[in-house]
């Protein structure tokens, strides 16, 4: 049986919603790209359990005081339901296809479950360029592929933008007289590519990643079989493997100081690192913080010049030099402790804040690829310069490849320049 999906506003939550049996309702909302993103599942996802559930949107900037009643607060949210009680967990933001199949799956018998689950048959789709990765890599190879008229599909198991989306002003990218929120740029070069003819599949599950036959599983059913494939997955942030770290990743502990230092409004932090990330980010966290301490393996700071200068002149901040983080606990109050080792005398001590910024650099996304790039001695994916790997047909572009240098000017380059590189190779095929 197929369902459809139904809009409503406040006025009907009662009679649809508590009163409508097994549900699942979307608070989405207008210029949204996550929202656009579960659409593409959601959907789908009626046409299999629609017989079964009610599939319900509403609109969350035209019923605002239902969605805050509800404690709804971001778009998207989506809400399972059965017989006005709310079943499951709550999706927001980036939501992947297994997480909302695994919640309507609650709404219903388990034998009902298996039956509607063999509905959803496999899927493949054929396309010239095949992007994994959606940062400003991935964007920019999206869009020089696609105005080439290649059908051009990029897959990305978060939403586009990559770490650009989450740093707080970008102000050395070429054609913004002052400085632009992150993402906004990401915005910009997202519309870009959709503009251009890129097919999105966002906020997915990537699994049987086969570069040689240029073939990849999405979500557990579409296969994407490619001419060619560029590799523009990036690097993340890496972690100390110090105890407590990820136990209280999240909850005390963060990589991001855009995302999380506006929660130490007139709080004590302590950052773990001495590099470029680390000085201007713990320059970012003084905007809030009461204090900074930045905790480093070396005698002196990795960064550049002009924010060491910043960093020294800050009153807020200060150094501890020559230490290392040994653990990492929390306290009773909500506070951390990080007891850290003088690398000289083997010393320990324990430092009180109220949370850890961590930036001990970064390590490429290649969990993906099964081993089967050839890698610098670093770790990153060794490519000429046509950006071209071992694997022919394949190849690896911006912050996953071997380079000196790792900004959004190189990524974009690089993104450029394997798009190019397929575009051609391809014509010489045709």
């Amino acid at each position: 049986m197929s369902g459809k999906i139904i809009y409503i506003n406040s006025s009907q939550y009662e009679s649809e919603v508590l009163k409508g049996g097994t549900v699942v309702v979307d608070f989405y909302s207008s210029e949204c790209p996550p929202c656009e993103a579960l659409a593409a599942k959601f959907e789908p996802l009626s046409g299999i359990y629609g017989g079964d559930v009610r599939f319900i949107k509403i609109f969350r900037q035209d019923n605002r005081p239902l969605a805050e009643k509800l404690g709804v607060l971001s778009s998207p949210t989506v809400i399972f339901y059965k017989n006005g009680a709310e079943v499951g967990e709550r999706l927001i933001g980036g939501i992947r296809r297994s997480d909302l199949v695994k919640n309507l799956e609650l709404l219903i018998p388990e034998e009902r479950a298996a039956e509607l689950r063999a509905l959803a048959k496999p899927l493949t789709t054929e396309c010239d360029v095949l992007i994994i990765g959606g940062g400003p890599t991935g964007l920019t190879a999206g869009i020089y592929a696609a105005q080439a008229r290649l059908k051009t599909i990029l897959v990305d198991q978060a939403l586009p933008g990559g770490q650009v989306k989450i740093t707080h002003l970008v102000s050395n990218y070429p054609g913004f007289e002052k400085p632009v929120e992150g993402y906004m740029l990401t915005h910009f070069m997202t519309e870009q590519a959709k503009h251009a003819g890129v097919e999105f599949r966002q906020a997915v599950e990537v699994s049987d990643v086969d570069l040689a036959s240029k073939t990849i599983l999405v979500d557990g059913f579409e296969t994407v079989r490619a001419k060619k494939i560029i590799l523009a997955t990036g690097s993340s942030y890496r972690e100390l493997s110090v105890p407590g770290e990820l136990e209280y990743k999240g909850n005390g502990i963060s990589y991001c100081a855009t995302c999380d230092a506006k929660y130490y409004d007139d709080r004590d932090v302590v950052v773990i690192g001495g590099g470029n990330s680390a000085v201007e980010e713990s320059l970012f966290i003084t905007k809030f913080a009461r204090t900074v301490t930045i905790v480093h393996q070396f005698d002196k700071l990795q960064a550049n010049r002009e924010a060491q200068e910043r960093a020294f002149a800050n009153d807020k901040i200060r150094f501890i030099f020559e230490h290392e983080p040994r653990a990492f606990d929390k306290r009773p109050d909500g506070g951390m402790d990080v007891t850290i080792e003088d690398l000289k005398t083997g010393g320990r001590k324990t430092l009180r804040c109220d949370g850890v910024f961590i930036f001990a650099g970064m390590k490429p996304n290649i969990e993906l690829f099964n081993g089967s790039l050839a890698l610098d001695r670093w770790g990153y994916v060794a490519a000429d310069e046509f950006l071209r790997t071992n694997i022919p047909g394949v190849f690896a572009a911006g912050d996953i490849r071997s380079k000196p240098y790792r900004q959004i000017t190189t990524a974009v380059a690089d993104g450029t320049i394997a798009a190019i590189t397929a575009m051609k190779e391809l014509e010489s095929i045709n």
